[in-house]
Formats: C-alpha cells, structure tokens, sequence
C-alpha cells in the first residue's frame, strides 16, 4: 500500500492546460460576459430558399457570454481538480470548453449584428478540407515511422497539376487524379531520399518544399499568368446536395450539401481510423512505427511497408491540394497552400496521431480562417491585422498550451537499416 501511495505522489502534475483554460475562461467572463457589449445579436439558423426555415434567435451577448464564462470557470476548476489530484486532464473537458469559448468569442464579436450558423459552419469546414487531408498523411507517415514535413510541398504540386491538368483536358475529375499524382511524386521523393538513402526526413522534407515552390513559381510566371484562359481556368467542382438529407434544417446544409473534395474528406477520415487501428495491416503499420525491429523479426518488410505508406500519404495530400483549387477559388495562385501543411502537421501533433482528433484540430483551424471573414464582416472594432493573425494564434496556443505531453510512435523520424 505504501508504495502504491508513494507512486501516486510522484506523478508531477502538469499544470499547462489548466493554467490556459483559466486564462481563457478569465478572458471569457471579464471582456466577452462582464465588460462585454449589451447589444442584441441575431443568431440566423436558415437561409430564406431552405427547404425549412427556422425562426431566428435574439439574443443579448452579454448575458450569454456572463453564462458562458461562468461554465468555462467550472471547467477550468474542474481541470485544476483533476491536475491537483495528478491525473490527466480528460479530453473532453478541452473540447466542451473549445466549443463554449468559441460560442463566446462569436457573440462578443457578432454583438449588434447577425450571426448566421450555416455560414460559420460550412465555411469552417471548407477552409479545413485541405488541412485534414494534409493532417492524414501526416499521421499515416509518422505512424510507419516517417515525418513528413513535405505535406505543404504535397499540397502544392497537388493544387498546380489539378489546375492544370482539369484546364487543359476540360475534365474536373481529371484534375483531382493528377493532384492525385502531383501528391504521390512528391511523396516519392521523400521516401526515396529518407528510407532508402537514409537521409534526415527532416531536412529533406524542407528542401522539398522549397522545391515545389520554386517550380510553381516559376511555370505561374512563364506559363499560367499569361495563358491564364488555357492553362489555369479550371473552374469549380459542383455541389452535390444529398436528397432529403440537405434538406434537414442547418445539419443539412453543414454534412449534405458539399463538394466532392469535402465527402472525400468525409469517407477518409473513418476510413484512415478504421484502417490503422481496427485491421491486420493497420497493426502492421503501427508496429513498424512503434518498433521496427520487432516488426522486422515477424517477417514485415519495414522499409516496403513505409515506402508504401508515405507515397499513398502523399496522394491523400494531392487531393488536399485540389480541394485548393478545384474545390476552392478554381484557379492556382503562387504559393496557394500559405502554410497550411505545417498547420496539418501541428494538427497531427494536437490530435496525438490519431484521425478523429486530428480532424477536430485542423476543424478549429478552419474555424479561426473563418472568424476572421465573419469579423471583418460585421465591423468588428478588433484590428483587421490582429484578425489576420487569428488562424495561427489558435494554432499557437492550441499546440502549446493544450496538447499536454504527448509521445509520438516511437520509431519516427528513425531510419531502420536491417541488421
């Protein structure tokens, strides 16, 4: 009994996540609740062509914030509770309290206008349509033991070829196999240079990217921005409302009412889940990830089975790279992906390598790039530069100061050479 007490209170507490949470919940209460704006805000369900209209919803922000503070404050406590008695801070708790705060930050900054859901919604899944593509290679790629810092490279040889390719042959679908492709070549650079010649996957991660940036800089300038009508006028994949589904009041037009570049992401993300944790070759991944050796002595071919998995990696990424511009703007623009692959690989961090939670990091991306549009929509007073600012500023604290102390697979980032 003794040394069962003695294990316990060795355990340090981590007070990291807690200590945020309560700044935030301080955040929330004093300027959202108690120094917050009294005006009425109208919180829009539906648009005027939906199939079922539901009413709007007055609401003063201030009371609603006052309310919402209060229970981040609960959460908080509930959280230093939890760190006081050393355990781990469950996961919900960060995940209630994200969608609580986001609530909040929404009805202070919509305060005196409207706040339409669908739009918040539906534009914060879009915007991280090609985050989640990039964050699931780069789980995939860390979990056969490789960093795939290229995903930013991948998301733009996918984004180049699918402009072109679905231009020139005039055929959309085209477009997402050649960003397909773009995605894979990349990818197999990467594994090339990493698992067979042994080279830092770091290292060569970053020239790469480098490199895909140079090339599509230099053929926008030979070759697209002045034959932009032959070369780089693709046009946008339709969208392919479900029947009866899309037309389920707000659901509807958030889930049923897509892209094909967004249902893909929709089939991907449980299919990727269900692949590495719930099938034979999904423990095969894992084990050549987590211990290469052991894997080696079972008879798996541990440099195959990565070289494999970092290209198909790659491809998924390619289609983020068309959700880019096919399931975007349409045409490609210089350095289109704006960082975003290191957004997907902060994603895999805070999401601890697994699809699911990976997916609701790179979501709260999308959100943030989609506050921003709705601030600068209704007057918000916060400085356009500051709001600017807003994606990478989640990205930030959500990374440092939530994520806790996570282990990646064990084997990451290690080249395996067989003894």
């Amino acid at each position: 009994m003794t040394t069962a007490v003695q294990s316990i209170t060795d355990v340090p507490r981590h007070w990291k996540t807690t200590i945020v949470l309560g700044l935030l919940a301080v955040v929330a209460l004093v300027f959202f609740g108690i120094l917050g704006d009294d005006r009425e805000s109208i919180v829009v369900w539906s648009g005027a062509g939906d199939a079922i209209v539901l009413p709007d919803l007055p609401v003063t922000s201030k009371i609603v914030c006052l309310v919402l503070g209060l229970a981040l404050v609960i959460l908080a406590g509930l959280s230093a509770w939890y760190t006081i008695g050393r355990r781990k801070v469950p996961l919900w708790i960060i995940i209630v309290f994200a969608g609580l705060f986001i609530t909040a930050l929404v009805l202070w900054t919509g305060a005196g206008s409207k706040v339409p859901v669908v739009f918040l919604l539906t534009g914060s899944i879009a915007l991280a349509t090609p985050v989640v593509f990039g964050a699931l290679a780069g789980v995939i790629g860390e979990r056969v033991g490789v960093v795939n810092i290229a995903i930013e490279g991948q998301l733009l040889a996918g984004a180049f070829v699918s402009a072109v390719v679905a231009t020139v042959t005039g055929n959309l679908m085209l477009g997402l196999v050649a960003a397909l492709i773009g995605g894979a070549l990349v990818s197999l650079v990467l594994a090339a240079f990493s698992i067979k010649y042994l080279v830092d996957q770091v290292i060569v991660g970053v020239v790469l990217n480098t490199l895909v940036i140079g090339i599509t800089n230099f053929f926008y300038a030979a070759a697209l921005s002045d034959n932009s009508k032959e070369l780089n006028f693709p046009g946008t994949l339709p969208f392919l409302p479900i029947p009866l589904l899309s037309d389920i009041p707000v659901l509807g037009d958030v889930f049923f009412n897509h892209r094909i570049t967004t249902y893909l992401m929709f089939i991907l993300v449980p299919l990727v889940w269900f692949i590495l944790f719930k099938t034979r070759i999904g423990l095969r991944l894992r084990a050549v990830g987590e211990h290469p050796l052991a894997a080696d002595t079972v008879g798996i071919n541990v440099n195959r089975t990565r070289f494999w998995s970092v290209t198909l990696a790659g491809m998924i990424a390619g289609l983020g790279g068309a959700a880019l511009t096919l399931g975007s703007v349409g045409a490609f623009v210089r350095e289109m992906s704006a960082g975003q692959g290191f957004i997907a690989l902060a994603a895999v961090i805070l999401g601890r390598w697994n699809p699911w939670l990976t997916t609701l990091a790179a979501l709260l991306f999308g959100f943030s790039k989609q506050f921003r549009i709705f601030a600068g929509q209704t007057g918000s007073s916060i400085p356009p530069d500051l709001i600017a600012m807003v994606p990478y500023l989640v990205t930030l604290v959500a990374v440092a100061g939530l994520v806790g102390r996570v282990v990646g697979p064990a084997a990451s980032g290690k080249p395996y050479v067989k003894q």
